[in-house]
């Protein structure tokens, strides 16, 4: 008898451009490799790669925020906004044209040519981000999406304030552009991590738990975050020593605010899960940048130890850890049952975090040796992450699905 079936379309074993996180968790993790590798060649051993123009400081600074954490952002951003709406998002010729976007920003500032090309490519993938960020919201009408797009426009304003102070049309801009960059992706991660990391830790510590969560806090901690990211913005344009000291009060509230929420979400079993402690460690460096950013504006400790804790402690560690349970999850794979390797690969970045923020604080005679450690051990780090999750980016999910 003549048996009839339906052609079912084959899911193709090459899958970088399916969806948004595969490509640009790639970008991303290369990059953290790779622009490390230039910082440190800059920094630690003197190497004259850019223009003037560009002071190597300045560079390292833009790009860990614009290159590496908003290339995790839109990794996120694009595989979440499909499962907020069920409408899908870039894939194939779209998506690579964006990514291809964002590496042609990262590139420019080496090939010698005027930086305003560098600033129109750079600009254009985050209104090309917004863009792909904004459809679905707006077609499925989620307008409770809203504040995170809104993130998105203030990026593209900060970037555009930080072009318009290296090209040096107004040299303030270039400061404002950085640390407005540098809170709205903060920001971003208080947000999203008040969403997940609770509800991680409650599925995977694998014993009945409420992680506790208070409506009052969660309102508190915005509007008081909000508030001290901009007073500390008019504080550098104007220097003014009241708003300094209002600034040094909203980071001590900041502390209070995130310990009592992360006293809410403790069990000790996330220590024997490196996917849950990873992620709660983030959070509690994020907490600590709150404390040395008090510290620095009322005390005689470097401004640069809190900027550290927040960047390499705070959004390192948060990142590392998202990127290496959304793939999981995304290709397929038990987030229950993660490579063992990566207990080593957030050991080490907490390492590193350590050793940049405290060893160059507690002995600073050293410093040169211990930022180019935590410059090794951000590598190794990165480097493992590409190792292990590189073939899960690129290839098909194991269990047969799209995506």
């Amino acid at each position: 008898m003549l048996q009839i079936t339906e052609p079912s379309t084959p899911i193709p074993r090459y899958a970088l451009w399916q969806l948004g996180f595969r490509p640009f968790f790639f970008a991303a993790s290369l990059f953290a490799v790779l622009g490390t590798m230039l910082w440190t060649a800059l920094y630690s051993f003197h190497w004259v790669g850019l223009p003037a123009s560009y002071p190597a400081m300045t560079w390292h600074a833009h790009e860990m925020i614009f290159a590496y954490a908003l290339a995790v952002i839109a990794g996120f951003l694009l595989t979440a906004v499909k499962n907020w709406t069920g409408i899908a998002t870039l894939q194939g010729y779209g998506l690579a044209a964006l990514v291809s976007v964002w590496l042609l920003a990262r590139c420019l500032p080496f090939t010698g040519l005027p930086l305003i090309w560098t600033a129109l490519a750079d600009l254009s993938f985050l209104v090309g981000l917004f863009s792909a960020v904004a459809r679905p919201i707006v077609l499925a009408k989620q307008w409770k999406q809203v504040g995170i797009l809104a993130k998105v426009a203030l990026l593209t304003l900060a970037n555009s304030l930080f072009y318009l102070g290296l090209l040096g049309y107004w040299p303030l801009g270039l400061v404002l552009g950085l640390y407005l960059s540098f809170y709205l992706v903060i920001a971003l991660i208080l947000t999203m991590g008040r969403r997940v990391i609770p509800f991680f830790i409650e599925k995977g510590i694998g014993v009945p738990f409420a992680a506790r969560n208070y409506p009052w806090l969660d309102r508190a901690s915005l509007v008081l975050f909000l508030a001290f990211a901009l007073l500390d913005l008019a504080a550098m344009s104007t220097g003014n020593q009241l708003v300094i000291y209002l600034v040094a009060t909203l980071a001590v509230l900041q502390v209070v605010l995130h310990s009592i929420r992360l006293r809410g979400w403790y069990h000790p079993l996330i220590w024997k899960k490196p996917l849950l402690w990873v992620l709660y460690l983030a959070y509690a460096w994020l907490v600590l940048g709150f404390l040395l950013k008090f510290l620095s504006l009322m005390g005689n400790i470097s401004p640069w130890l809190a900027v550290h804790a927040f960047a390499y402690g705070g959004i390192g560690m948060m990142t590392l850890g998202m990127m290496a349970r959304v793939s999981l999850g995304h290709t397929g794979r038990d987030v229950a049952n993660p490579p063992a390797i990566l207990f080593v690969l957030f050991a080490v970045l907490a390492l590193g975090t350590l050793i940049r923020v405290f060893l160059v604080w507690w002995l600073p005679d050293a410093q040169a040796i211990w930022i180019l450690a935590a410059q090794y051990l951000w590598t190794t780090a990165f480097a493992g992450l590409v190792w292990v999750y590189a073939p899960m980016w690129w290839s098909a999910r194991v269990d047969g699905r799209p995506g």
